[in-house]
């Protein structure tokens, strides 16, 4: 489970040096594609192939379907963490997230998620206000 919100910076290369305590979920490979709110979704692996596996599920005539996977899958980049924990995020993906020098990476269950800093802060704040209404909806019962 990831979780937590770290501050690191991109190098002049386009990587991303993991943030240490995500690192071991990691190690095996990642894929990082477009995320809702114009963040990156980082995935373990395992946790991508098990979402193609849903996506796979759904039948060709399902246009809304065939519309996330289009976006989902065209946009997903796969390697492998080098030593240091560093992963390159392409020109793409860095250009759709708005990724600059400062970033926000954030645990978020069974994925991480990437987002330019200065974007993290200005939903934490439209967000944390409507948190607690938030709650009712997703989890039945409350906590």
């Amino acid at each position: 489970m990831f979780l937590g919100t770290h501050t690191p910076r991109l190098d002049d290369k386009g990587r991303l040096i993991l943030p240490a305590r995500f690192r071991d979920g990691l190690a095996g490979g990642v894929v990082i594609t477009k995320g809702q709110e114009h963040c990156l979704y980082v995935f373990p692996a395992p946790e991508f192939q098990r979402i193609a596996d849903q996506l796979r599920q759904q039948p060709m005539t399902h246009k809304a379907a065939r519309a996330y996977s289009r976006v989902f899958f065209a946009s997903a980049h796969d390697e492998v963490p080098d030593k240091q924990g560093r992963v390159t995020i392409p020109a793409h993906l860095r250009a759709y997230a708005d990724l600059d020098r400062d970033l926000a990476v954030i645990g978020a269950h069974t994925r991480v998620e990437i987002w330019n800093r200065s974007t993290w802060d200005t939903y934490l704040e439209a967000n944390e206000e409507e948190f607690s209404d938030i709650s009712e909806g997703v989890l039945p019962g409350g906590l």
